[in-house]
């Protein structure tokens, strides 16, 4: 009796957790335009190891990124969403960052808590932090190629472990199931409005078709921070770069 009730709760807990993944690809795509598409997922498997969907036995994102669509399949369109997740309902749900959509920054899990608390203490307000067990993605507002180009050369060094997901770039967004875990907030998002920035400059957020957006901080305010808090906790004698990241 008791191992039948332990499946029917697990089918249950299943059942729920796509439901949520539906929900929440829709919630991204026409609340938020915010432009998503389904990842590759997860090979059916028995246990926690799960291997990647796609033909790359060594898959380093393994169910976490785009294969088929490929990524610029990328819509807000309410019945692709909703086709696309009752068909493939345990899919990952893909940002495709850039354009108009929120673009992110990236960095181990490890050093994005201690990054998360250097903000806190220099009174820097985060937009949404997307949490996996190895990586942690702060989104930001949308820049281009050419911003990020000049924001980077503004500095004597960048921390080689930061990532930049940007235009032609994807994050994978709560809650939806990877190889190394579910993803979730680690600071969930605000609505857009009258949220400072940095030296109480204004932040992104912004209201689209009389829908609101999540608050978004500028890439550079987050720049600024990560390679700060780096340069602070740097230890020279290592590989002569004071990445600490």
């Amino acid at each position: 009796m008791r191992e039948i009730l332990g499946r029917r709760r697990r089918l249950s807990l299943r059942r729920a957790g796509r439901s949520a993944v539906l929900t929440a690809a829709l919630t991204y795509a026409t609340e938020w335009q915010w432009p998503v598409l389904p990842g590759v997922g997860l090979r059916p498997g028995i246990g926690r190891v799960r291997e990647c969907g796609c033909p790359d036995p060594e898959c380093v994102v393994p169910g976490a990124h785009p294969f088929d669509p490929g990524l610029l399949a990328a819509t807000t369109d309410a019945r692709m969403v909703r086709w696309w997740w009752t068909n493939r309902p345990e899919a990952p749900v893909v940002l495709a960052t850039g354009g108009r959509a929120p673009c992110a920054v990236s960095l181990p899990a490890v050093a994005g808590a201690r990054a998360l608390a250097a903000f806190d203490r220099a009174g820097v307000r985060l937009g949404p932090v997307v949490a996996t067990p190895t990586r942690w993605s702060l989104l930001v507002a949308p820049y281009s190629l050419e911003v990020l180009g000049e924001l980077l050369h503004r500095q004597d060094w960048v921390p080689s472990s930061l990532r930049f997901h940007g235009e032609g770039g994807y994050a994978v967004l709560p809650p939806s199931p990877t190889g190394a875990g579910r993803v979730r907030w680690e600071r969930a998002p605000r609505p857009a409005g009258a949220v400072a920035g940095r030296g109480g400059r204004p932040g992104s957020g912004r209201r689209v078709d009389g829908l609101a957006r999540p608050w978004l901080p500028d890439v550079a305010t987050v720049v600024d921070v990560l390679v700060e808090q780096s340069a602070n906790t740097g230890t020279p004698g290592g590989d002569g770069s004071k990445l600490a990241y």
